[in-house]
């Protein structure tokens, strides 16, 4: 019975942590859009353009986002999937942020 509650904490706990984790990203990528604004309008002012942008056709800044949102979306299917393996009772004891 013991090594069941430690479980049902351990799972819950990988969750909420994951969850965290998913916060942490999406606020990172809100941060990540709102530069690329700053930076977009700072670069229209002049001449000057992103020399990843000149190169590859995408900037730096585009590809820092476009990673950051592939992070959030694995972050959520891997909420999605660790929130199919729990059993009722352990999903009861969660928070709704989760």
């Amino acid at each position: 019975m013991c090594w069941e509650i430690e479980l049902m904490d351990d799972r819950q706990r990988i969750l909420q942590d994951a969850a965290g984790v998913r916060d942490k990203a999406q606020a990172l990528l809100r941060g990540l859009v709102e530069a690329r604004v700053v930076s977009e309008r700072h670069l229209g002012s002049g001449v000057e353009m992103d020399a990843m942008k000149r190169v590859t056709g995408r900037s730096s800044m585009e590809n820092a986002i476009a990673s950051t949102k592939r992070m959030v979306e694995s972050l959520e299917r891997t909420l999605e999937q660790l929130k199919k393996e729990l059993s009722e009772e352990d999903a009861a004891g969660l928070k709704e942020t989760v």
